[in-house]
């Protein structure tokens, strides 16, 4: 079986595209709420390295 708990399989009919657009969408959310999605916290150092890396990055882009 391919279905599992923490990977389902869901059925949406296809018959009308706005019927089946907002099924998705409700398993979309769905999902969402449950998982409850957050941005990750960063510390001041974290922060700074990653700054750091972005304009390292920037700058290879430029070189380019």
């Amino acid at each position: 079986m391919t279905s599992t708990e923490w990977a389902p399989w869901y059925v949406i009919p296809a018959d009308h595209k706005w019927f089946e657009r907002i099924a998705a969408a409700a398993v979309v959310v769905d999902a969402l709420a449950k998982i409850d999605p957050r941005y990750p916290t960063t510390t001041p150092q974290q922060r700074k390295e990653l700054e750091q890396a972005r304009r390292e990055l920037l700058g290879e882009e430029r070189r380019r």
